[in-house]
């Protein structure tokens, strides 16, 4: 909405369960818009084929692979668990006009002294770690151009409880800064990731 983009076309690769185009849909029902995701896994191809409705549809196919094109691609949390995210980036690129990227941002003071890196690796696949302007270099060293982005706090949005009394307070930092410094919070306390508009 606010770039004013109209796709007719969205795709997302590594769309897994399926949920944010199910969600996305819901949101744009008014909006004529044909919803399209790609996932390899088999167990969460299942989950995605249950949301399967008219105008959003999901393949257990490899979305490279394909000579489809679309007008917007989404990739949310998924370059990150590749390889060799540059190319695969680059390669993702050429199916849509714009793309829109989710990115999380491990990277910052508070996670290199907590050792936050190793336990993504670990617990959730990630190979590849960013920070704000890591993330943003990434993206156009692939020859992409940057149309917008901004933060999504993740960390502040999550519920406290469950938290150590020290989680908590880094949180209220974290929500302190935020509303200033919106990149001192990330570099310093990290708990957020990127979302980007390119073309």
């Amino acid at each position: 909405e606010r770039n004013k983009l109209q796709p007719k076309t969205e795709v997302e690769i590594g769309c897994g369960a399926g949920e944010i185009l199910n969600q996305l849909q819901q949101r744009m029902p008014d909006k004529a818009i044909e919803f399209s995701g790609y996932e390899i896994s088999p167990d969460a191809f299942k989950l995605a084929q249950t949301r399967e409705k008219e105008q959003l549809h999901f393949y257990r196919e490899d979305l490279l692979q394909s000579s489809n094109r679309f007008d917007l691609l989404l990739m949310i949390d998924v370059f990150e668990h590749v390889d060799d995210y540059l190319g695969f980036v680059k390669k993702a690129a050429e199916k849509a006009d714009y793309k829109m990227f989710h990115i999380p941002l491990d990277m910052s003071a508070f996670s290199i002294l907590t050792n936050y890196p190793i336990g993504a690796r670990k617990h959730v696949g990630h190979l590849h770690y960013f920070m704000r302007d890591t993330a943003l270099a990434t993206l156009t060293d692939c020859g992409l151009e940057i149309v917008d982005w901004f933060y999504t706090p993740g960390a502040i949005e999550i519920n406290n409880k469950g938290l150590t009394l020290f989680g908590k307070f880094i949180n209220l930092l974290r929500k302190i800064f935020y509303r200033t410094k919106p990149d001192f919070a990330a570099k310093a306390f990290g708990g957020f990731s990127l979302m980007v508009l390119a073309k």
